[in-house]
């Protein structure tokens, strides 16, 4: 079994600052009482307590008789509920920072609007040289219609104006950005990705998948400054919403540099597990590098997240048969087919986990297959590899997931957020086998669950209500979407802790407040366990701890 350490010459460094973590803790126990607390046990049951004692930041036990141990401090938890520090499966830190601190189209009613955010933003940031933005989706505007530069330009000509879709599969730019680039119409779309054009062959602004990045190489390069700021904003937004651990979908050699020297320094907000991008130059020498994982927990890298198609919204979702509502259209497959077999030998051959973006019903079984040909060849299907979103799955293949023991890594408020185009997109039969939640936990896998952040918004509850009701914030629909694949409030929970912690290879030290673990929890201000389903997405974070520290207190 291949060693999980840290790469010289960080390792004496990491060492000595997890060490200096210890002794600050000291060996006090801290006695967290008067609560209404929730946790799962090593099996996934249920269990509930009224007190907790923490010791070197870890619990040492539930439902203590006080006398019976030397308390240090007390901490009264007056009557809260305690839950463990929900994990989030699949998000993106640093793109979270970013959008806390741009311009954020998610409440854009049309391109018009949106083109007046864009320039409200510009007028009061006049001297950044590009502006970016993130969350605009044609599908929530009334003509569902995607937008043109020429909507940018009628507000911000002066300046580059990149903006990410919501579901991070496109970019909407302005003519400035495209003339930066030497976009004209005679520029080719690359592969896995397309540049959209009108009746003339010009571009009209929005570029798709891999066209992106032709622009995206003309944006400012980002600084450990920058990194600085999106990640503390990143994490205290995630605090204040009760997520101590997250895994960070995909990171590139700058930032898994930049993670290590923040773990050296103990400055990382929330426990971070990290997946390697599958298209970073350097793959093969961080591979070389082995697993990593701090002391303290706060890092851990053993994945790698590779890119198999685009997304449902822009049609780059990879289909078997054409889009319903696009019948020239397949989507796209970002990883092509004769590129798999080399990825997917290099990365389980090297002893990382591998977690394949999915979500067309092609994508997901030409990864099964590619999962089940190299697991034949040279093993390692121990290793949990996933599939991240798994959002439409040919009916055939639902059962395979458990049979070959790849991890369906699911959003639950992806499928609220696409029930009023989903349909459109795919058509009534392919939605047997759509944000199937339930059938596929029924058929013997965990299902560990993330939001995509900030695809959606990282709050757990916001999740937890989607997988219980498959209705939105305005229960909508009245009965639920597709509700026999909802799941029971039990399942959800599991998904965001245990199963969650499972899937980073973490569940020895976190994912439930049980003795040996990791001290990571929240005080809500109600039981989500035993109120109306319709209300759990209002649930409030009043505190959270990690480690047995208060690092947020509303």
């Amino acid at each position: 079994m291949m060693k999980t350490t840290f790469f010289t010459p960080l390792v004496a460094r990491l060492t000595i600052a997890a060490s200096l973590f210890c002794l600050a803790d000291g060996h006090a126990a801290t006695l967290v009482n008067n609560v209404k607390g929730y946790t799962l046990d090593e099996a996934g049951k249920r269990i509930s307590f009224t007190n907790m004692v923490i010791e070197e930041g870890k619990v040492l036990a539930l439902d203590v008789q006080p006398d019976n141990h030397h308390i240090d401090e007390v901490i009264d938890g007056e009557g809260k509920v305690m839950l463990p520090g929900l994990i989030d499966a699949h998000g993106h830190l640093l793109g979270l920072g970013a959008n806390l601190l741009e311009v954020n189209l998610r409440d854009s009613k049309s391109a018009k609007h949106a083109a007046s955010m864009v320039a409200d933003y510009a007028f009061a940031n006049t001297t950044q040289d590009w502006i970016t933005g993130r969350g605009w989706n044609q599908e929530l505007w009334s003509d569902r219609a995607f937008p043109r530069a020429q909507d940018l330009d009628n507000v911000v000509s002066d300046r580059p104006v990149f903006l990410t879709r919501v579901d991070g599969h496109a970019a909407w730019v302005n003519s400035k950005a495209m003339a930066l680039a030497g976009i004209t119409k005679d520029t080719p779309s690359p592969v896995g990705g397309e540049i959209l054009k009108d009746s003339d062959g010009n571009p009209t602004g929005v570029f798709i998948d891999n066209a992106a990045a032709l622009i995206e190489a003309y944006l400012p390069s980002a600084s450990s400054e920058i990194y600085e700021q999106q990640l503390h904003a990143a994490g205290e937004h995630l605090l204040a919403n009760g997520v101590t651990a997250m895994h960070d979908a995909g990171v590139n050699r700058e930032v898994y540099d930049f993670y290590l020297k923040e773990a050296v320094e103990g400055d990382l907000p929330v426990r971070i597990y990290a997946m390697i991008s599958a298209t970073d130059p350097d793959l093969k020498t961080l591979l070389a590098n082995g697993p990593i994982r701090d002391k303290e927990d706060f890092l851990s890298i053993r994945s790698v997240k590779a890119y198999g198609d685009g997304a449902l919204g822009s049609r780059g979702a990879a289909l078997l048969s054409p889009y319903s509502d696009a019948p020239h259209q397949h989507g796209l497959l970002l990883t092509q087919p004769q590129d798999m077999a080399p990825l997917f030998t290099t990365v389980i051959g090297a002893g990382f986990q591998l977690n394949y973006h999915a979500i067309g019903d092609k994508a997901n079984h030409v990864a099964l297959n590619e999962f089940e040909k190299t697991f034949a060849a040279i093993g390692g299907s121990e290793l949990r590899n996933r599939i991240e979103h798994a959002q439409v799955i040919a009916p055939e293949d639902l059962a395979r997931f458990a049979e070959l023991d790849v991890l369906p890594s699911m959003q639950p408020t992806h499928a609220t957020s696409d029930k009023n185009m989903a349909e459109d997109r795919i058509g009534k039969d392919r939605m047997k086998g759509a944000y199937a939640w339930q059938t596929l936990l029924e058929s013997g896998i965990p299902l560990p669950l993330g939001s995509d952040f900030p695809v959606e918004l990282a709050n757990p509850f916001y999740g937890l209500h989607a997988a219980v009701t498959r209705q939105d914030r305005d229960n909508q629909p009245v009965k639920g979407w597709y509700a026999h694949e909802a799941l029971t409030i039990e399942q959800a929970f599991k998904g965001f802790t245990l199963d969650a912690a499972y899937a980073g290879h973490m569940e020895d030290t976190l994912g439930t407040l049980t003795p040996g673990k990791w001290a990571d929890f929240i005080l809500v201000d109600q039981d989500i366990f035993n109120i109306d389903e319709k209300d759990i997405w209002k649930t409030q974070v009043q505190a959270t701890y990690i480690a047995g520290k208060n690092v947020y207190s509303k």
